[in-house]
């Protein structure tokens, strides 16, 4: 199978690295030729064997010819992709599927008036997806079910977690549930009940843990002795309770960020930030390595 990445940035680079990883080839363009070197450069940097798999294409005409999927990865201004569509759709093959890393933009809102739109979709990884295996499949309305069917099997082929969205929706599912526990994460340190850095423990050394490999409705049916519908009768109400305090949307403020700025520089400098991240690739590729062989020798109940 070919595969085609087009928009090297942080993104498109771990997509390349996924698929070349899994064996595929997988033709390289950006609109800066330093950009798609980059990105061999960093599949290289994993192993050398894997850059063998990546080419450079000449061009948007190039890099589409022949592949049987595209990873669009382009900056994330509408502008800027509802240009670049209206370029491919015109080079596409018809048999072609497209799927674009948008964090936040619908399907819809760039590819409603193609061609080819029944063959594209949203497949929004979590960064970096060379790491982090889960993606978000949104289909817009106009997505054919095969385009779906095909990219998630795609996605579990080459070694990610395809989740599938039943319509466009904002945010997706990630954002959405990342959204509300940073709203409350705001909230817990603008109203002074403990600090950003109490918050991350409470996160990492306490929800994190069970979320990491359950997730939040698995967790709650092992919290109660019958499962999810006890849990409910028990809590429900306090939950009920919590949310109706929690309708409060509130904007991050100058001086909240501020604060909180202050916080995380006297953690983490600003100059060490860079290294920091190269600590949460490494540690969340252990994390990732120790869930897979724990699977296999737990099985995954």
């Amino acid at each position: 199978m070919k595969l085609a990445i087009v928009g090297c940035g942080v993104v498109g680079s771990s997509w390349a690295l996924v698929f070349a990883r899994a064996g595929h080839e997988v033709a390289i363009y950006d609109r800066s030729l330093e950009a798609a070197e980059a990105a061999v450069a960093f599949v290289a940097s994993e192993d050398a064997s894997y850059a063998g798999r990546c080419r450079i294409a000449a061009d948007l005409a190039d890099v589409l010819a022949g592949a049987d999927y595209v990873q669009e990865s382009a900056p994330e201004r509408l502008p800027i992709k509802q240009a670049l569509y209206r370029e491919m759709d015109a080079l596409l093959s018809a048999d072609t599927i497209v799927g674009s890393s948008t964090s936040g933009f619908p399907a819809s809102s760039f590819t409603a008036e193609l061609a080819n739109a029944e063959r594209c979709l949203v497949a929004h990884p979590i960064n970096p997806p060379h790491l982090i295996p889960l993606v978000e499949l949104v289909p817009a309305p106009a997505t054919a079910t095969t385009t779906v069917s095909f990219v998630h099997g795609l996605m579990c082929e080459i070694g990610q977690s395809p989740i599938q969205l039943t319509r466009e929706i904002n945010g997706f599912v990630v954002n959405r549930l990342q959204s509300a526990v940073l709203g409350e994460a705001f909230r817990l340190v603008e109203d002074g009940v403990c600090t950003p850095a109490e918050v991350d423990a409470a996160m990492a050394d306490g929800l994190g843990l069970r979320w990491c490999f359950m997730g939040p409705f698995a967790t709650i049916d092992l919290n109660a002795a019958n499962g999810v519908a006890q849990y409910c009768e028990n809590l429900g109400p306090m939950y009920y309770g919590l949310a109706k305090e929690q309708a409060d949307p509130r904007e991050w403020g100058p001086a909240l960020i501020a604060g909180i700025e202050a916080c995380m520089r006297e953690a983490v400098p600003a100059q060490a930030l860079t290294e920091r991240r190269r600590w949460r690739d490494r540690f969340l590729r252990r994390i990732v390595e120790a869930k897979r062989a724990i699977g296999r020798e737990l099985g995954r109940g």
